[in-house]
């Protein structure tokens, strides 16, 4: 099987990061409890430059977070929009944007539920188990309105549940219990300083 897959497709090589990141800014990220990560995102109706150039933004500011998916509205943005560089369980890589995402619908029959570790660039330093399906479906387009269907197993299933939960206004903590919640949100206090230094280090390294 091939090791990488870009837009669905497999390629032969690729480099470390997506040459989108090559061209990018690095844009502040959103954290819970800010409006645009709790309401649904407007569908993208124009397709250019402009949503070339934040995606390209997008990639980047990924990296420098160390994610492995963000979704538009985490740079506060409110679009259906996300980018992914991320592994599935078998060690093949993912990369590749997806426009107005859809997950489609499973067979329960098909699936089964992981419980495992999730974090969220928007709720720095927390990690918490969250039910997911190991496998996903998205339905979408790329930044030139050409359709596209993704599928992702384990852990690329994971962020692209996540993810697509971001465009319709929900973060990982509202699928927790309260207690959950609050647990995560101490995550956050103790550990917030540590993750935005080691961000800034890496934005250092990168945009040199």
């Amino acid at each position: 099987m091939p090791s990488v897959f870009v837009q669905g497709r497999p390629v032969a090589s690729y480099p470390p990061l997506a040459p989108e990141a090559g061209r990018g800014s690095v844009r502040r990220i959103t954290e819970t409890g800010e409006g645009v990560l709790h309401r649904p995102c407007r569908d993208v109706t124009e397709f250019g430059p402009d949503l070339a150039a934040l995606i390209d933004d997008m990639f980047l500011t990924m990296y420098v977070a160390e994610g492995a998916g963000l979704a538009a509205n985490q740079v506060g943005v409110g679009l259906r929009l996300f980018v992914y560089d991320c592994p599935d369980d078998k060690g093949v890589r993912h990369v590749g944007h997806l426009v107005n995402p859809v997950l489609e619908p499973l067979d329960p029959a098909h699936r089964r539920l992981l419980d495992e570790g999730e974090g969220c660039l928007s709720v720095p330093g927390a990690v918490m188990d969250v039910p997911r399906p190991d496998r996903a479906l998205v339905r979408g387009l790329d930044r030139d309105g050409e359709p596209l269907l993704i599928e992702g197993t384990g852990y690329f299933a994971r962020c692209l549940a996540h993810e697509t939960d971001h465009v319709n206004g929900h973060v990982y903590l509202d699928r927790l219990s309260r207690r959950d919640r609050r647990d995560a949100l101490r995550q956050v206090a103790d550990r917030r300083d540590e993750v935005f230094a080691r961000r800034a280090a890496r934005q250092r390294t990168l945009t040199a």
